[in-house]
């Protein structure tokens, strides 16, 4: 529930960005319901998270989607392209920094108490100690975005860094780094490439993230 609705949020981030570079292709489109994300981006959205989850024995996962654009304007301004590329994973870090602004303010409150014992348990019921359905959704949107924003982030397509480089180009090195990825089988290449990496740097994203959300250096 919170991976669906976090890719969701993190394709309504591109539709805006889209838009206020010119291009409504994707902001036509947007909607809070997961299943045109899930139709059009099925791999992303639903198997590589589970598979993901499910080979990590229920701890971190990590997904994609896809949000709609017209490549003659993404041509016309490789800049606001890469501006919009850059919008879903500054979506999942303003969801964390929601998430972690909750769970701040329970624990500031007396109603929730930190216990880092995993993904989806940042925080429990102060006094009894118990996790609720609350405090496990909190925590797991906290990980979940903080995980999948940085995901997203490694320079390999089909991942939002590979369009976000262009962003630090000139229109030369542009075409020529695109160029390098032009064979249909980079996307899968890429995620086999980012599936290794961020394997061996999820827990110390995590760790950091949760660090930074406590302070505990």
């Amino acid at each position: 529930m919170a991976t669906l609705l976090s890719l969701t949020l993190h394709e309504a981030m591109h539709a805006l960005l889209g838009k206020l570079g010119g291009d409504d292709t994707a902001a036509d489109q947007v909607t809070l319901d997961p299943t045109p994300h899930i139709r059009r981006e099925p791999f992303g959205m639903l198997v590589v998270p589970i598979l993901s989850f499910i080979a990590m024995g229920g701890g971190w996962m990590i997904g994609w989607a896809s949000a709609p654009y017209d490549p003659r304007w993404a041509a016309a301004h490789p800049k606001r392209s890469a501006i919009m590329a850059l919008g879903g994973p500054l979506g999942n870090l303003l969801i964390a920094g929601v998430a972690a602004g909750v769970i701040h303010i329970m624990i500031a409150t007396g109603q929730w108490t930190q216990a880092v014992t995993g993904l989806e348990s940042l925080v429990v019921t102060a006094g009894s100690g118990d996790a609720t359905a609350v405090t496990t959704f909190v925590s797991i949107l906290f990980s979940v975005n903080v995980l999948l924003g940085a995901f997203n982030l490694l320079p390999v397509p089909p991942l939002d860094g590979h369009a976000v480089v262009p962003l630090f180009l000139n229109d030369r090195l542009t075409h020529k780094w695109f160029g390098l990825f032009q064979d249909r089988s980079a996307s899968l290449i890429g995620i086999v490439i980012a599936w290794v990496i961020f394997g061996k740097l999820a827990g110390q994203v995590w760790l950091l993230s949760v660090r930074t959300l406590y302070w505990l250096w």
